[in-house]
């Protein structure tokens, strides 16, 4: 609507100054064909601004008229300059209508004449078309930065959720386990009906608990897990805990201990309660081995425990979530783990090395609006745009409405000066057209 609008007062403006110029002695037809090549130009002017700018400096030479078509012409043909070619043509056209009104006029006044309906104008519109590119780019930024940001969140909502998974299998899913092999074992006592009744009860429940609880931690679970406090020192305590369950453990060390980075360190606990877990699980009352062997870059855990003389029941425990993350653990810290069955006996094996493996890059803090923090040194956080991107992409703020207001009040303050101050001085002055 706004467009419409003003075309139809550049269209008012040119006819009033075409009868004013020439108080009604141009021919008819000049009359009656100037306002459709007008009309014509404003249209022209949507889809070729560069040559629409040409034939409007043709149309003020041939007619004597046609400063506010030329102004509005400028103009759009500024906010179209994009190529060297563009700029050419349109420096061209203007030398030429120069060179051609230069002989029948002053050369001051058609010196001002163009300075204020073209160059100007070609540089508003040039300004303000670079400030509508600098906008949007300033506006594609922030909204990837929201991403960013997006991401961000969704990455700290990731890690809690692992962590849940991690706590759980590692902590309650191990006690779980106990229960669920201390009434497993009695089960197999001698107790009177009643009693037996409810430990076979008990006993469903606590199997029926550890496979919910793999259940979940299937859903959870991921590659990067982290340690959680306990390490090679626990292991003898782990041992113990399972020695009081009934499980028959032997612990054998060799080697001089050294130190292990942390995550390895809370890898070698997991080998071996997960080891602990699984063989007191399928093969209770049955003795297990776990031995840690100390090499010269490497630390060696093994639990070997005898196969079950019957197979588990078909209802029993499940598993294969923990033994699957603690590969997918030990490979990510550069080491090896392996589970196999080997004559009459189950062994789990695991190579932690003791230099630690290459980390990843850590995403840098995330400030509490969700926007990530800049480095220590100075350098920039995630999201951030080098200086050599240039300006168009250097700041990140609010744009709204900037792109439409500016503009509009740039070009409607050029424009009302130009109308009603420079050109009634122009026409008073008898500047020739």
């Amino acid at each position: 609507m706004g467009r419409h609008l003003l075309a139809g007062l550049v269209v008012v403006a040119e006819l009033g100054l075409l009868l004013v110029v020439n108080r009604g002695d141009s021919p008819l037809w000049v009359a009656a064909a100037y306002p459709v090549a007008v009309i014509a130009l404003m249209v022209w002017q949507r889809r070729a601004p560069i040559g629409a700018y040409a034939a409007a400096q043709g149309l003020g030479v041939l007619t004597g008229v046609g400063l506010v078509l030329l102004l509005w012409v400028s103009y759009r043909a500024g906010r179209a300059l994009g190529s060297p070619r563009q700029a050419v043509a349109v420096a061209a056209a203007t030398v030429a209508a120069f060179a051609v009104r230069l002989p029948g006029g002053h050369p001051v006044s058609l010196a001002a004449v163009h300075l204020v309906f073209v160059v100007l104008p070609l540089l508003v519109g040039r300004y303000v078309a670079q400030h509508e590119r600098l906008v949007a780019a300033l506006e594609a930024s922030n909204r990837r930065l929201r991403r960013e940001r997006e991401l961000l969140a969704e990455r700290a909502r990731l890690r809690e959720r692992l962590r849940i998974a991690r706590d759980m299998h590692d902590s309650l899913g191990h006690r779980l386990g106990l229960v669920a092999i201390q009434a497993a074992a009695l089960e197999v006592a001698p107790l009177p009906p009643e009693q037996a009744t409810a430990v076979r009860r008990l006993a469903a429940a606590a199997r029926d608990a550890v496979d919910e609880l793999h259940e979940v931690v299937g859903a959870l679970r991921a590659a990067d897990e982290e340690p959680v406090g306990r390490g090679v020192a626990d292991i003898p305590g782990l041992v113990g805990e399972f020695r009081a369950a009934g499980v028959p453990v032997t612990l054998r060390r060799a080697g001089a201990e050294r130190p292990l980075p942390p995550a390895a360190d809370a890898a070698a606990y997991r080998v071996v309660e997960e080891g602990l877990t699984n063989a007191a699980r399928h093969a209770p009352g049955r003795p297990v081995t776990v031995t840690l062997e100390w090499e010269a870059d490497a630390l060696l855990v093994g639990v070997v425990n005898p196969l079950a003389a019957a197979p588990a029941e078909a209802g029993g425990p499940r598993h294969g979530y923990g033994l699957r993350g603690l590969r997918e653990r030990v490979g990510a810290l550069g080491g090896l783990l392996d589970h196999r069955r080997s004559g009459e006996e189950f062994r789990l094996f695991a190579m932690l090395p003791l230099a630690a493996a290459a980390e990843a890059p850590v995403p840098p803090p995330v400030r509490s609006d969700g926007l990530p923090e800049a480095a220590a040194d100075g350098s920039a956080g995630f999201g951030h745009v080098p200086a050599s991107a240039g300006a168009e992409a250097a700041v990140p703020y609010r744009t709204g409405g900037v792109r439409h207001q500016v503009p509009a009040r740039l070009v409607g303050a050029a424009i009302a000066t130009l109308l009603f101050v420079v050109l009634p001085g122009a026409m008073v002055l008898g500047v020739p057209g």
